[in-house]
């Protein structure tokens, strides 16, 4: 399910599309497009979806329906609401995608074994960002304690070679 909109201008945003337009649905048909479909995950994503108040009711009920649900925010949102049932995958900004002074720190403390942090770099500067932010929050150890459960790298296309971020993580 996507959704319009997002108060961010990442660089290297390949959502652009998502930024306007779009149609309107009540969060009743939205679920009942969800169910239609038929699949047993549902992912939010946007833009950023949780700029929408109706994104935390959305989730909630698709939960309560029984869906696994992944929402995909940047971390500039608050996720303190979002319904712990919920799988978080966020996108903290490193400095290359223009972004890295919205991202909201204190959202690292709402997150669960179930949810993921990605970094989408685009050099080398952006992958040791990444990498000061991990031991500095101590993310690594809670990956190693099952309190997060992974740290994603993902390189801006076009900008990485996958092989070349590889060798970083692997050195």
């Amino acid at each position: 399910v996507r959704l319009t909109g997002c108060p961010l201008r990442c660089t290297w945003c390949d959502t652009e599309y998502a930024f306007h337009g779009g149609e309107k649905y009540t969060l009743e048909e939205i679920v009942a497009r969800v169910e239609e479909i038929g699949t047993p995950v549902v992912e939010l994503t946007g833009g950023e979806p949780l700029i929408h108040r109706n994104a935390f009711r959305l989730a909630e009920l698709l939960l309560d329906r029984g869906y696994t649900v992944l929402v995909e925010t940047s971390g500039a949102v608050d996720v303190a609401p979002l319904d712990p049932r919920a799988h978080k995958i966020m996108d903290l900004k490193c400095p290359g995608s223009g972004e890295s002074a919205r991202n909201l720190w204190s959202n690292l403390e709402h997150l669960t074994g179930r949810d993921e942090i990605k970094f989408v770099v685009k050099d080398r500067a952006d992958y040791e960002w990444a990498r000061a932010r991990i031991y500095e929050h101590g993310l690594d150890a809670r990956v190693r304690d099952g309190s997060l459960r992974a740290l994603l790298f993902s390189p801006v296309w076009g900008e990485i070679d996958f092989q070349e971020l590889a060798a970083w993580i692997l050195e």
